[in-house]
């Protein structure tokens, strides 16, 4: 219970004079003002993949080819993209995908905000669009998988590192 606490709780959210929301016609998106910046964020997993790779290369990620990235996106669960809009111009400045069981489970992976956007509370934004989006679809248990620069961050949004003791275990090829 604290982990739902924790997120929406008013001392760790964004202030109402930073965030307005206004909902767009179609249900797939929703724009921000956020300190005067013009955001939209989009649920349509059909992103512009070179541009997708433009974020990740902001951010220092190591590049992965384009169409195994590709077919990530079109088995995720949840595709949550964020955008810059400046009058007719649209920037991607922030990306998150999750995947899910369906049922019960999901798993958060590729939270990036482009370097130019980071402290000014969007990562916090995206991830809250994100968990409303997975808890809308019943998904009760949230995990992800994060750098230890970033661990922090989560546990701010109410992640727990290692609930109840379990130790996750990978498996990858030699």
């Amino acid at each position: 219970m604290s982990f739902w606490k924790g997120l929406f709780g008013a001392a760790e959210t964004v202030s109402a004079k930073e965030l307005t929301r206004t909902a767009k016609a179609s249900h797939r998106q929703e724009a921000v003002a956020v300190k005067g910046e013009s955001i939209l964020f989009s649920l349509d997993p059909d992103l512009d993949l070179y541009e997708l790779e433009e974020l990740c290369d902001a951010v220092g990620w190591s590049r992965r080819p384009i169409h195994k990235v590709k077919k990530a996106l079109h088995h995720s669960f949840l595709v949550v993209s964020m955008w810059q809009q400046r009058g007719n111009y649209r920037r991607l400045i922030g990306f998150a995908r999750a995947t899910s069981d369906h049922a019960f489970n999901a798993t958060i992976w590729d939270v990036v905000v482009h370097p130019d956007f980071q402290g000014k509370g969007l990562g916090k934004v995206l991830m809250e669009k994100v968990i409303r989006e997975l808890r809308a679809q019943d998904i009760s248990n949230i995990t992800l998988f994060a750098d230890q620069g970033v661990v922090s961050f989560y546990e701010r949004l109410g992640f727990t590192p290692d609930p109840e003791g379990i130790k996750g275990m990978f498996w990858y090829p030699r």
